[in-house]
């Protein structure tokens, strides 16, 4: 397939015979993800809580995370596609990698201060609502959203471009880029987790900000620093080489896309996919909606379903609520443990099992049936509240069976986060597409069905008495069916390779 509107290549791209980079450079580049994942994990086990705790109902708390995938839809594409062809002399994606970071400082910023902010304006703590404090936390939460996908997007094809079209080493670096989010993760939950953190940085309480809020305002500073730290050594130390100027824009044809070069790009790239791109697209769509139903409402679970509590409850319930979700928490560290130890073994288990889609398949199922699992630990739950005892935390074993879940759920997620994006780049060499703009098309394969899922979740959750289990349900389902795909449709990386 040949695209007229590439303008920019990678040595990878113009040389199939291109030499790959030292694998040090590929780790290096790779652990940004560590400080990215460390503040998602933040955003996705306290942040759907702390909404609550500012007054926003939990049906309509799944609107705000529309944030996300709109952002995605627009910023991951229009990011990809400048990168491909920016003539800095810094290189094509560390500037954008630079700017992403100093975003994610900034809504960090916005998002652990709504409530010192919201009350400065005008909020009153006799209303349960803060209207103020809600507007810092979204326009925080847009801004992270676009951060989270200025950096991700380049470095992922920073990574690309570095294993030159070494397809081994493409898919190790993805690897790489899974077990550093893994242990994004495990620092996220850890921090997450422990409800005395805000000691280390006791400026964090105030009269606004509650235990909760300091904890994620602490929580919030140490992703700072490590984001920080973790993207200057990168940069500093792997290099990229200046686009020439004289070579931008040799490959246009056509008026219009000389008039919208962007829009020209984009469109040309969506027209002319590769039948396995597309496959790929639809597969990675089916796999992303099951996970989001869990991924925006596990810690929620947990302190609801699994605990009994609830966020706008008696003091009793709140406080269940509370210790339920510092259980998720720690659920999702042990997930990520589980997910940084998996993504190491994709390799060696692709090459067992024979073909890469045969490991996302099996993922596929095994996140099926821990969806399906979820309602299993429910109902144990609510048996044991109904036993006509005080209301109080689960039994252990109710407890030790979620935690199990949450442990497992780090196999297929390790899956996720690796071979889609190898085989996206892999194609993309295939096809001849820019890697920056092909891995911006496939994250809007994850945002669609983001914004689907956050667009439908809370009415069916609703429709069925205000829980999470209708959500996880239908996540089964969705993931059900892509298991069947990636056996049935998507073609083998084997045959597609051979010259």
């Amino acid at each position: 397939m040949e695209h007229g509107t590439v303008i920019t290549r990678t040595a990878s791209e113009h040389d199939p015979n291109a030499p790959s980079s030292p694998i040090r450079k590929l780790v290096l580049v790779a652990s940004i993800a560590a400080g990215v994942q460390f503040g998602w994990a933040l955003q996705l086990s306290l942040l759907t809580p702390y909404v609550q705790v500012l007054g926003v109902p939990h049906t309509w708390s799944s609107f705000i995370w529309l944030c996300g995938p709109i952002s995605g839809l627009l910023v991951q594409p229009t990011v990809g596609y400048y990168s491909d062809r920016c003539t800095s002399k810094f290189g094509r994606r560390r500037p954008f990698i630079v700017a992403g970071a100093a975003l994610v400082a900034l809504a960090v910023v916005l998002i652990g201060w709504a409530a010192d902010m919201g009350r400065a304006l005008g909020d009153s703590p006799e209303k349960k609502t803060k209207p103020r404090a809600v507007v810092f936390f979204v326009i925080g939460f847009w801004i992270l959203d676009v951060a989270n996908n200025t950096l991700q997007g380049p470095c992922r094809a920073f990574l690309a471009d570095l294993s030159g079209n070494n397809h081994s080493k493409m898919s190790a670096a993805n690897a790489f880029f899974a077990f550093f989010m893994a242990v994004g993760n495990v620092l996220g939950y850890a921090s997450g987790s422990y409800p005395k953190l805000y000691h280390i940085f006791p400026f964090t309480k105030t009269q606004a900000c509650d235990v909760y809020c300091a904890n994620l305002k602490s929580c919030f500073i140490f992703s700072i620093l490590l984001l920080i730290t973790l993207t200057t050594v990168a940069v500093s130390l792997v290099r990229e080489t200046q686009l020439e100027k004289n070579n931008q824009g040799k490959d246009y044809e056509g008026d219009q896309e000389k008039k919208a070069p962007f829009l020209g790009q984009l469109m040309s790239a969506v027209k002319n996919l590769s039948k396995p791109m597309c496959l790929l697209l639809v597969v990675t769509s089916l796999n992303w909606i099951g996970w989001f139903p869990f991924t925006l409402y596990d810690t929620d679970w947990m302190g609801r379903e699994v605990y009994g509590g609830r966020a706008d409850g008696s003091e009793v319930e709140r406080k269940l609520y509370d210790q339920g979700v510092s259980a998720g928490s720690l659920g999702l560290m042990v997930y990520a443990v589980v997910l940084g130890l998996s993504s190491l073994a994709i390799e060696p288990m692709a090459q067992c099992l024979g073909d890469v889609k045969r490991v996302w398949g099996l993922g596929n199922f095994l996140l099926a049936v821990c969806l399906g699992l979820t309602l299993v630990v429910s109902k144990m739950a609510d048996k044991a509240r109904s036993g006509g005892a005080a209301l109080g935390p689960p039994p252990s074993d109710v407890k030790s069976f979620a935690l199990s879940v949450f442990g497992i759920l780090g196999i297929p997620q390790a899956v996720t986060f690796s071979i889609p994006f190898a085989l996206a780049s892999i194609f993309s060499n295939a096809s001849g597409a820019g890697q920056g703009l092909s891995l911006g098309l496939l994250n809007i394969a994850i945002c669609i069905p983001q914004m689907l899922v956050s667009l439908v979740i809370g009415p069916l959750d609703a429709a069925f008495g205000g829980g999470n289990l209708p959500g996880f349900v239908m996540g089964a389902i969705f993931a059900a069916i892509s298991g069947i795909f990636a056996f049935s449709i998507l073609p083998s990386s084997a045959n597609l390779h051979k010259p």
